[in-house]
């Protein structure tokens, strides 16, 4: 290593595992930007060099400005949440305004950025969350409604709102549980956008005909870069006006991220977008 180097600390992986195998290092060297790796007041969508770390490198393309009104840790909660939730609604739903969407898993950083996009682009929003916390901030953030999850009569109580139309959207945060009584809820020519899940489950595939209902998968980074571009536009734009408001959950200093992740792995739900703090 280069005398004088600067050094910082990071997470590194050296082997498969748990998250046990997060380690904090302090020896890692402070990466330094060449050309179109900007050093300027940013949030990002992806970084080159890791972004669980004191100073990371990132490519412009995947660069986008933080205005004054935000500060970091709203910056860092921006990035992947924002982004996955424009693409679900605006990309593969297809949505119009006037039409209804219900947000399953509306307390996380998804959930609430999809609140948030959803209002702004006029339409009516159910939300759900697990706690009286959860419920409080998915209605604080766009949903004209919320319903508990936890409660065993939760999707009759949709049901009921909503009428025989049935909801046109559902963005869906844990398919696994849910796939099967989404598809009960749509309206005709609704459509299911999986975001999210951990596992297995079994559907009536009929339960897709009569409503002639769609199941979408989306993935972030099957976005092209001037997909990307064009999502960043939008969401600047909600910066500008006040709409997109990025609501931090659980924070934990660097030196905790194995705990992070266990708590991302065995919890309950998510209430706003974890982070790190250095």
């Amino acid at each position: 290593m280069a005398t004088g180097q600067k050094l910082m600390r990071a997470v590194r992986v050296f082997e498969f595992g748990g998250p046990e195998v997060l380690k904090l290092r302090s020896d890692i060297a402070v990466p330094i930007p060449k050309d179109h790796q900007k050093g300027d007041r940013v949030f990002t969508s992806s970084t080159i060099s890791g972004g669980y770390a004191e100073y990371a490198l990132a490519a412009d393309h995947t660069v986008y400005k933080l205005p004054e009104k935000l500060d970091f840790k709203q910056g860092a909660a921006i990035g992947i949440p924002y982004f996955t939730a424009y693409r679900a609604l605006i990309h593969s739903a297809c949505v119009k305004a006037g039409e209804s969407v219900l947000v399953h898993g509306a307390s996380g950083g998804v959930g609430l950025a999809a609140c948030q996009i959803a209002r702004a682009y006029g339409l009516k929003i159910l939300g759900t969350a697990g706690t009286e916390e959860g419920q409080k901030i998915v209605l604080q953030n766009g949903a004209h409604e919320v319903f508990n999850h936890r409660e065993v009569n939760y999707i009759d109580k949709i049901k009921k709102y909503v009428g025989e139309k049935g909801i046109d959207i559902i963005i869906e945060m844990l398919a696994n549980v849910n796939l099967s009584k989404d598809l009960s809820l749509l309206s005709h020519g609704g459509r299911v956008i999986v975001v999210g899940s951990r596992g297995t489950i079994e559907i009536n595939p009929r339960d897709t005909m009569a409503k002639e209902s769609s199941i979408i998968g989306v993935t972030l980074f099957s976005s092209t870069k001037e997909e990307f571009q064009q999502y960043a536009a939008a969401l600047q734009a909600g910066m500008e006006i006040g709409w997109l408001k990025p609501v931090i959950g659980s924070q934990y200093p660097l030196e905790k991220v194995a705990e992070a992740h266990e708590n991302i792995i065995h919890g309950s739900g998510a209430t706003g977008k974890m982070i790190l703090l250095l």
